[in-house]
């Protein structure tokens, strides 16, 4: 089955960029849905982003200052993260729909 591994995290300052990505071990031409999502230290894990073929959604936190894409060619999600706020901080996954198993995921700091 298709697993996915989780980069680009790090330690940025209030105002910094990050560009996540999200390898994908098989194609994920036919996956229709992919999302970002993220967990803050004693929070649930909350939807960031999703991709449907073209069209992109994001929550209300994120918009404007996040964009998720998808290279198929590649096997890849990206999720371009700028404007970061040390709200923003938390460990960053990708999943599919349907939801396959989490990954490890990519830890996110951002510091005032």
């Amino acid at each position: 089955q298709v697993q996915f591994v989780e980069s680009g995290g790090g330690l940025v300052q209030a105002g910094g960029s990050l560009r996540l990505s999200c390898a994908a071990s098989e194609s994920i031409f036919g996956i229709g849905v992919m999302i970002w999502y993220r967990q803050a230290p004693g929070k649930q894990r909350e939807w960031v982003a999703s991709i449907v073929n073209s069209k992109t959604n994001y929550a209300d936190s994120v918009k404007g200052r996040f964009t998720i894409s998808r290279d198929n060619a590649l096997n890849t999600l990206y999720l371009q993260m700028n404007s970061l706020k040390p709200e923003d901080t938390a460990v960053y996954y990708c999943n599919k729909v349907p939801a396959h198993a989490w990954g490890q995921g990519t830890q996110v700091i951002v510091s005032a």
